[in-house]
Formats: C-alpha cells, sequence, structure tokens
C-alpha cells in the first residue's frame, strides 16, 4: 500500500499505518480523500503501466535518478522503484508490460519513519514557499521538479479538474492537476533555457549532480557559521542616554523597516555570540541611519567600529554625515583613506592602535598591514556585493568573536533570502521613508533639446542635476554641450582619474550648491544624498548594467521633491538593451529594487548570486529550485548535526 504525501499521512507514528492499514483500504471504496491517497499494488495484477507512473505523481511522490529517502520514486524500463512515506523501507516493482510481476524489499531503509516524515512534510512546506507563480503569464518557463524546464501554455478545464499545461520538446504536452503546483517554480535564469523532452533522463542525472552539489555547498555553509557560533564575547552594554540623544536627532521619523531593524540588530548584540546579519534594502530607505546608530551602540558598549566603503566618495560621505550627527557626543569618529598625507594616516594609525578612535570610517585601506585596533568589535561592510569573498573574509578574521553587520543596496532575491535565512539572519528594507515620491523615468533615444528642456525645469526651481557621460576620454566634450545647451549653468566634471583631493573638492562645490550641473562618469554610483539634486539625465543608457541604471536613479528623490531621470540611448539598440530600459521604465516605483533584481537576472542569467562555481548550475534547474535544494540540504544537515 502507498500512502500520498499530506499532512495527515505524514504526521503520523510508525505504527499507526500497521494498525490502520485495513481500515484505510476499506474507506478508499467509499471516502474521497482516502480513494485520492491511498494506492494498492498487488502482485500478479494487470495496471495501465502511464497510468501508474501518473498515479505516484498524483500522491505527490518525487521522480529521481535513484531513490534515497521517503517520498521518492525511480524509473528504469518496466522497474519502479519507490520509497512509500507509510513504510521503513523501500520497495521495487517489476512490470512486464501492465503486469505487476514482482514485488521486492530493497536494503534502502530509515530506523525512523515518523522523523523523516516530519522532515518530508517541512520540505513540502518549503517546496510551497518557492514555487513562486504569482502573475504567471502564457510563455514563461516553468520548472516541474520531475520533468524539468518547460513553457507555460496556460491553464485549462476537464469536467472538474484544472490543470496548469506545460509545453516540452517535439511538441510533448504536459498536464498538472491544481493542487500540485509545490511541484512547479518559475525558472529565473538564462533567458532561453534548454528545453528537453518529457521521456529524457537526462533532468534526472541534472537533479542528482545538483542535489550533491547542494548538500556540498550547504555543508561548507555550515562549517563556516559554526566556527564562528563556537565563539564568544560579552553581551553589548549601551549608553541607552547617548543612543536616545542621537535618534533625536534623526530629522525622520523612522521607517517601521528601519524601526525593526534596529531592534533586530539590538538583539544580536545582547547575546553572547557574535552577530552576522545583512540589511537588504532599496536605495535611499536609511541603510546609513542604521549603519550609524549600530556604530554608535557599539562604541558605547566599550567596543571599536570599522565601517569599510568601496570608495573614497562614499567614505568620506559617511565621514561627514556620521560626524554631524555625533558632534555633540562623546565619541571620537576618524576617516582613513588616501585623502590624508602618510603623516596623517600616521596619526590616525596611533590613534587606533591606543585605543582613541571609537568609530573609523575607511577604504580598502583598512585592509593594509599596518592597521591595528585596540579593540576592534564591530564591522560594517557598506555595498558589500562590491567587496570580493576573500576582502570580505580577511576582515573577518580581524577576531574570531567579531559582529558583523553587511548593508546591501541590491536587493536579496527572496528565493535565496529564504535558501539563507536558517544560516544568515538577513533584514529587508521595503518601506520607503515618509513623503518620499518616485523618481519619474523616461526613456528615448538622444534628443538635444529634451535635455536642454530637462536642465532648464530643474534650474527654474533653484535645483541641481547630474549629467551621466561614463567616458573619460570625451568627457570635455559633453561639458562644452551642456554649457552650450544651459550658457547659464555653473557646471562642474567629476571622474575617477582626478586625484582624491581634486574629486572630494568638486563633491564639496556641488554639495554646497556651487554648482548647477555635475558632469561625471559612474563614479557617483553610490553614497551620495543630496536633497536638491533632483534631475538625473544619463547620455549612453544602453551601457548600463539594469542594477547598475537603478542605483544611479537613486541619487536624486531624496527628498520630498518631486524628481525626474532621463535615459537616452542611440539610434541602434540591442534586444538586451532594450529589456533593461524597458524594465527600467516600468519599475519606476519606489521599492521595486528586488524587482529589477529578478529582471536582471531573466537578462543576463543567474551570474555570481552564489559564486562563479554555482552560476552553471543555477542555470541548469532555475534559481528558485536551485535555492529550494540548498535549503533543503542545509535543513537536513542541521537535523543530523543536531540529532543526540
Amino acid at each position: 500500500m502507498l500512502c500520498g504525501l499530506t499532512p495527515y499521512f505524514l504526521e503520523k507514528p510508525d505504527f499507526w499505518f500497521d494498525e490502520n492499514t485495513a481500515s484505510m483500504l476499506e474507506a478508499a471504496k467509499s471516502q474521497s480523500f482516502f480513494k485520492d491517497n491511498v494506492f494498492l499494488c498487488q502482485k500478479n495484477q494487470e495496471y495501465n503501466f502511464s497510468q501508474f507512473l501518473r498515479r505516484l505523481d498524483e500522491l505527490g511522490y518525487e521522480k529521481v535518478a535513484f531513490i534515497s529517502e521517503p517520498g521518492e520514486f525511480s524509473r528504469r524500463g518496466g522497474i519502479i522503484d519507490v520509497f512509500p512515506v507509510n513504510l521503513l523501507y523501500a520497495v521495487r516493482l517489476e512490470f512486464y508490460g501492465n503486469l505487476l510481476l514482482a514485488i521486492e524489499q530493497l536494503p534502502l531503509a530509515v530506523t525512523d519513519g515518523q522523523a523523516a516524515r516530519k522532515l518530508l512534510l517541512k520540505k513540502i512546506k518549503r517546496q510551497k514557499i518557492f514555487s513562486d507563480l504569482s502573475r504567471l503569464a502564457a510563455g514563461d518557463y516553468i520548472v516541474h521538479l520531475d520533468h524539468g524546464i518547460g513553457r507555460f501554455l496556460g491553464r485549462e478545464k476537464a469536467g472538474k479538474e484544472e490543470y496548469y499545461i506545460l509545453g516540452y520538446a517535439q511538441n510533448d504536452k504536459l498536464y498538472i492537476p491544481t493542487g500540485l503546483e509545490r511541484k512547479l517554480s518559475r525558472y529565473v535564469g538564462f533567458a532561453e533555457p534548454k528545453i528537453s523532452r518529457l521521456s529524457s533522463p537526462l533532468w534526472g542525472r541534472t537533479k542528482n549532480s545538483i542535489k550533491e552539489e547542494t548538500e556540498k555547498t550547504a555543508r561548507e555553509l555550515l562549517e563556516l557559521y559554526a566556527h564562528r557560533e563556537l565563539a564568544q564575547r560579552p553581551p553589548y552594554a549601551p549608553d541607552e542616554e547617548i543612543l536616545q540623544k542621537l535618534s533625536s536627532t534623526f530629522p525622520f521619523p523612522e521607517t517601521p523597516d528601519q524601526f525593526q531593524t534596529i531592534e533586530e540588530i539590538r538583539k544580536d548584540l545582547k547575546k553572547d555570540r557574535p552577530m552576522e546579519r545583512i540589511v537588504c534594502g532599496d536605495v535611499g530607505f536609511g541603510k546609513t541611519e542604521i549603519a550609524l546608530r549600530t556604530a554608535v551602540l557599539a562604541a558605547t558598549s566599550g567596543y571599536q567600529c570599522a565601517l569599510i566603503c568601496p570608495t573614497t566618495i562614499l567614505a568620506y560621505q559617511h565621514y561627514k554625515t556620521f560626524l554631524q550627527r555625533i558632534d555633540d557626543l562623546p565619541i571620537k569618529i576618524a576617516l582613513l583613506s588616501r585623502l590624508q598625507s602618510s603623516a596623517g594616516q600616521k596619526r590616525i594609525l596611533e590613534q587606533l592602535a591606543a585605543g582613541d578612535i571609537d568609530i573609523l570610517i575607511g577604504t580598502h585601506r583598512m585592509l593594509s598591514s599596518d592597521v591595528e585596533f585596540k579593540n576592534l568589535g564591530l564591522l560594517i561592510i557598506d555595498d558589500e556585493q562590491r567587496f570580493g569573498v576573500k576582502q570580505k573574509e580577511k576582515l573577518k578574521k580581524l577576531k574570531a568573536s567579531l559582529d558583523v553587520l553587511s548593508l546591501s543596496a541590491t536587493p536579496i532575491p527572496r528565493t535565496l533570502y529564504l535558501a539563507l535565512s536558517s544560516l544568515k539572519k538577513i533584514s529587508v528594507m521595503q518601506t520607503p521613508p515618509i513623503g518620499r515620491m518616485a523618481v519619474k523615468t523616461f526613456v528615448s533615444p538622444w534628443k538635444e533639446d529634451e535635455i536642454k528642456r530637462a536642465i532648464t525645469n530643474e534650474l527654474s526651481r533653484k535645483g541641481q542635476i547630474y549629467y551621466l557621460h561614463n567616458r573619460v576620454e570625451t568627457i570635455e566634450k559633453a561639458r562644452r554641450l551642456i554649457q552650450k545647451l544651459a550658457p547659464e549653468a555653473h557646471l562642474g566634471v567629476a571622474h575617477g582619474r582626478l586625484r582624491e583631493k581634486e574629486l572630494i573638492a568638486v563633491m564639496e562645490a556641488f554639495q554646497n550648491k556651487k554648482i548647477d550641473v555635475l558632469i561625471s562618469t559612474t563614479i557617483i554610483e553610490n553614497g551620495l544624498d543630496l536633497a536638491n539634486a533632483n534631475t538625473l539625465i544619463v547620455a549612453d543608457a544602453a551601457k548600463l548594467g539594469l542594477a547598475q541604471a537603478h542605483q544611479i536613479r537613486g541619487r536624486v528623490g531624496r527628498s520630498h521633491t518631486q524628481a525626474f531621470s532621463y535615459f537616452f540611448f542611440g539610434q541602434r539598440l540591442s534586444e538586451t538593451a532594450k529589456k533593461r530600459l524597458t524594465a527600467l521604465r516600468e519599475a519606476e516605483e519606489l521599492g521595486s529594487g528586488y524587482r529589477l533584481a529578478l529582471k536582471d537576472l531573466e537578462i543576463r542569467g543567474a551570474g555570481n548570486i552564489l559564486g562563479k562555481q554555482q552560476s552553471g548550475s543555477v542555470n541548469q534547474v532555475g534559481l528558485n529550485l536551485y535555492c529550494q535544494m540548498l535549503s533543503d540540504a542545509v535543513e537536513k544537515l542541521k537535523i543530523v548535526r543536531t540529532a543526540p
């Protein structure tokens, strides 16, 4: 007897099946639940072989290359191996045509069937979460757990049943009854994945190979975090009066997400184990305030804090912001970058080693061997996606018990969040600040009169403009063009080949409203928060990546003033560039970064979400299924490791 993968059966103890076999078979004659979820297989009986396989699918069993645990089945020719959830062992069913010739017990077994069923029930619940079938449209690529990647063709009713229809190679079609949606997931990866025939064994082998890989990845992740879990440090004991004074100087009301994230971090730091938390949020959603309050929390608890940034401009911006907010507090802050002279850097390093500096903000300069802290407790990594794995690990190895807070402006895909949430603590900030308006976005071919109109309109309301020209070699030519279009405007030029002191001088002049139009490269991508700059003009938008374009758009609209962004392109535009710009225009509302991140994945492939070595596997099965398999592997290993 085979029982279906339903909570009713998966929550039962082992002895229950032995005691109730006869009554279940009797109930299956008249009661629809048992008729649908109980299947009796008898030797020397005739069964339609294709219908038999379909019955296993309807019961919820997963088709695999080789069975290894309850709830799976495999098929080789006329032999079906199945591991029933109601037995402690797997069985082999041997068919000759439609005749079931033999049923034999296989050596594959579990000692605790109830524990195995509980694990399977959790896996099924995760499958439902990972399926992500919202806003499904005809033509979308869908991954079926048992049969692989196909195209969604639509839904169809047959009698009382409704089916999802998937199309495969050579006009193969697969009908999936509603109720089995957990076996489906949206494909996110390459724009055109390979579709195979339904009967091909390739999918089973692919899935088996990637399952082994995710188990290896899960082991590596668990080892990494288990090592940090062994480290201990005294719980933080901050000065609440100072923290209250700091929060009272915040000029805006906290968003619910900001408030929740701050509370989550406080709870982490009250424990005696080091924190490892990622804060993901769209551009302009208040991650800098989170960093500031956490840094002050560490400083008032007697620890030094290091805030590392990918660029000098971003480090300088943070330094200015922090300095302004903690000016009246008994906290010493310093900036370490190539902006200082050698003598200045030496003096800062001496103060740091002596413990006279509480918060150090800097660039990669912090990774140098001459940087020594007296009592480093907290590391904040801003724009963590801009740092390589080796750089981040070098920082974390400064101290085993180091608390690490990573800030990411690239919203984490939901599936990856779910897969890693049992390992990493992740705070997702999706609520825009009160009064913030979406940036109106325009995408069009190059038009000088529109550029002139955009600049004139912004200047008429005494605002400032970013003009993005991403080629240093011709940026002077771009400056002359803007001067011709807006002769009354004060212009400034910023790019990465300027000496850092010159660059900072230009940025300060722009910040102090001495410059009306800043003509720059993508060096403005990170860290600038100027309330008066509310028009962005991008000269050659086709050369920007989607996530990068969204990030740059976040430089405007940082206040309650309506902001505008103009993305211009040349006459010849590739299909990929068209998709990027269309997605950018369609996702202009606040908090759309997550949707853009997914669209970016669909356009350019799943990339290095988990690392280069996993990208090929992600594309073979899609990000959703890969993350589901990773989540399953992590949960299984955690249970094994915590077992007595």
